[in-house]
């Protein structure tokens, strides 16, 4: 075994063993428990904000050298000091609340949004034995808590008092629950092959295979990160915050860490996004032994960060009726279809049969979803431009 693997587990043994030493024998073993709990949460406290300020720093430099630009590069070896400086303005910077907002629901909405980030993870598994609670009920807790952001989006817009900042509030709460939906499907055809809600489980029954290597499972793996993507309100899907359009939209009357409260819950929710993604699809911490389970783990689901922060670098943002026709008529019935597409597979004998069918239906639901996005596209533009007798720029 890696030397490395054990290197959390280990220290969290060692912490252990000093709370046994300085507490009482009795009294240790009836709080036992509650003591481990307390030192997970603790290091999820710290890995919560730790993971934001390598994140913030990450797609800055990213996105800048995707633009021929060097990103941050003043503060630090390579910028590398930049998100201190930049969380150290937020605390100094006044705390503005306008005079016709509600003070009390104002200064609760920012709470309210971090709080959910930080709890998914705590049915994260970031390694071998480094779970802090397996609940055999994970994924409607994992479901459960993200829609909490629901209401504090509209609690956020609701309560500044600000058209804008209202009408940015009701997208994202459409947004986030128009897109819960496929999320939740394609969470379905994993609960079916893994037959668990368990994370732990749900990792474990990949020891044969990915399922991100299965037809359903590549189908599945797409509709969850694009889902996921959206609900985090990041690009293209960032409609709920477009400044060009709705100011800087819910989070508008927010000034100070107020505001970093909002900017952390967003980088969180991208990091938890890849997190879940590699956990379902990815096999979770399994690789190859010559790297720690956690090594594994990071490396999938920065890949997959990397590809969140490489659609800022290049997609333009959806039109927010396009975005919510995207989910209710493309990716809902897909993610319907690959239900029954997950059930074909698990009922048909194992070998080239339920392979090649199993391809075979699933690149149709694909090739289909395609076929139907470009034919409506090419449409609208014939339509407008390429019909005879027909201007592509009528007279008023």
């Amino acid at each position: 075994m890696n030397p490395i693997e054990g290197l959390f587990t280990g220290l969290y043994a060692l912490i252990m063993k000093v709370n046994e030493t300085l507490i009482p024998a009795p009294i240790y073993k009836q709080v036992s428990t509650q003591l481990g709990i307390m030192v997970g949460i603790t290091a999820i406290l710290i890995f919560g904000p730790a993971t934001m300020l390598f994140l913030t720093w990450m797609e800055r430099k990213v996105v800048a050298r995707m633009q021929k630009r060097y990103g941050p590069n003043r503060v630090g070896i390579f910028g590398s000091l930049q998100p201190f400086a930049d969380g150290i303005k937020m605390f100094v910077k006044e705390d503005i609340i306008p005079k016709a907002a509600d003070p009390l629901l104002h200064s609760l909405a920012p709470m309210l949004v971090v709080i959910p980030a930080v709890m998914l993870f705590s049915v994260l598994p970031f390694g071998k034995d480094m779970l802090l609670v397996n609940l055999n009920v994970a994924t409607i807790f994992i479901m459960s808590i993200s829609s909490i952001e629901t209401i504090a989006i509209l609690m956020a817009g609701w309560s500044s008092h600000n058209t804008y900042s209202l009408i940015s509030s009701l997208r994202g709460a459409a947004q986030v629950i128009s897109y819960e939906i496929p999320m939740g499907f394609s969470m379905v055809v994993v609960l079916m092959m893994s037959g668990s809600m368990s994370t732990l489980e749900i990792v474990k029954s990949q020891e044969a295979g990915w399922y991100i290597f299965t037809p359903w499972g590549l189908l599945g793996f797409l509709i969850f990160f694009i889902s996921g993507v959206a609900e985090v309100n990041r690009s293209p899907f960032d409609m709920p915050e477009a400044e060009s359009e709705l100011i800087a939209g819910f989070h508008t009357e927010y000034s100070g860490m107020k505001f970093g409260l909002f900017y952390m819950a967003e980088f969180l929710g991208a990091f938890a996004i890849a997190a879940f993604a590699t956990t379902f699809f990815l096999g979770g911490w399994l690789g190859p032994a010559f790297l720690p389970s956690w090594v594994w783990f990071m490396l999938k689901s920065y890949a997959i960060i990397f590809v969140i922060f490489w659609f800022r670098g290049t997609l333009p943002r959806f039109r927010v009726d396009l975005m919510l026709n995207f989910c209710w008529k493309y990716l809902v019935p897909m993610s319907l279809l690959n239900i029954v597409l997950a059930a074909a597979w698990y009922y048909l004998p194992p070998g080239p049969i339920q392979w090649g069918v199993g391809w075979l239906v699933g690149g149709g639901i694909i090739l289909g979803a395609h076929q139907a996005l470009t034919y409506h596209r090419v449409k609208r533009l014939y339509a407008a431009y390429d019909r005879p007798g027909v201007s592509a720029h009528p007279s008023p």
